[in-house]
Order: structure tokens, then sequence, then C-alpha cells
């Protein structure tokens, strides 16, 4: 991957439910805030198809909000409308994972859908739900090449990613898997 280059984000509603505005002092708040503002002043793009939108409406915070009108008045925001992955989601019902993980990763395929059909980057929050769907990439092919970054406890792969740098690649679902 070369530098400088853009990438399309999809960006998970629970970044926009926490981000903090300048105001902010928590480290989660202003975490997400920070990362926010670069994606804003870097070249990168925002994913939303309407299931997304539809979920950051619902839970952003007042600099989210802000932030999402700023990027569409920049023209930074691309809107896909794209059809659901019906065998991803028939394979992941079919793995190993309990009931409650299956479900946990079927709420979260807006992102993977999305990444899967942009850039294969999602930025979210939740670590637990990115171990789940790390451990099926050992055996669900379309997993291994999407890079989940989560900007509050991956400070590293943020910079990576908002610098494209080539070692963002170590924050694939399948080289996380290898360390799971």
């Amino acid at each position: 991957m070369k530098k400088n280059r853009t990438s399309r984000l999809v960006i998970d509603a629970s970044v926009a439910r926490a981000s903090g505005g300048v105001e902010a002092v928590h480290p989660t708040a202003t975490a997400v805030r920070d990362f926010l503002q670069q994606v804003l002043i870097i070249c990168h793009r925002a994913v939303m198809t309407p299931a997304i939108r539809l979920e950051w409406e619902k839970h952003e915070s007042a600099f989210a909000r802000r932030w999402r009108r700023s990027m569409v008045s920049r023209k930074k925001l691309v809107a896909l409308d794209l059809p659901e992955m019906p065998g991803l989601r028939v394979a992941i019902d079919d793995g190993p994972a309990s009931n409650k993980d299956k479900s946990a990763m079927i709420k979260d395929m807006l992102l993977v859908e999305a990444a899967i059909a942009t850039d294969e980057r999602i930025i979210a929050l939740d670590d637990r739900v990115k171990a789940l769907f790390s451990e099926e990439s050992k055996r669900i092919a379309e997993l291994r090449g999407l890079v989940w970054i989560n900007p509050v406890t991956n400070p590293a792969g943020v910079k990576a990613l908002l610098k494209a740098d080539e070692s963002e690649r170590q924050w694939t679902l399948a080289a996380m898997s290898k360390a799971v």
C-alpha cells in the first residue's frame, strides 16, 4: 500500500456515541474525538450505508453529528446502498460460536459487509466482537483481510491507519487470530 492512500473507513456508531467535544476530558471521548478530527483533515472518507447511518443517528453525540455534517459538506462521506451477504451470514450462523456470540456478530455484519465492499477498514470500540470475528476469520476467508482498529485501545493502529502505512496490516482479523 502506498503512502497517502485515501481509504474508505467504516466507522461504527460506538465511535459516534463515545466522541466528545472540545470540552471533553475523558480518555475515551478525547481519543475518539481526536481520531474523527484527523479523518476530517486527512484525505480518508467515511462509509455510510442506510443501516450504519440509522445507527449513527440513533447514538451519535453532538460532536459526532457536527463531524458527520462536516464530512458531508466536504464530500468525504460515501453513501452506499449495499445488499446483505447471505453466504457470510450463513457461515457465521453455521460456525462453532455460541448463540450469544453469533448474535453479536450478526448485529455487526453491517460493518463487515460495508468494509468488504470498500477498503476493508473498520473503526469500532467493541473489542469483544472484533475478537469473535478474528476467530471466525480462521475459517471464513472473506474476513481475513479486514483491518479492525479500536481508536481507544490501539493508538499505534490508528496512527498507521491514518498514515495509510503498510504496518496497519498487522491488525487484520487474520493476523489477530494468530495472536489469539
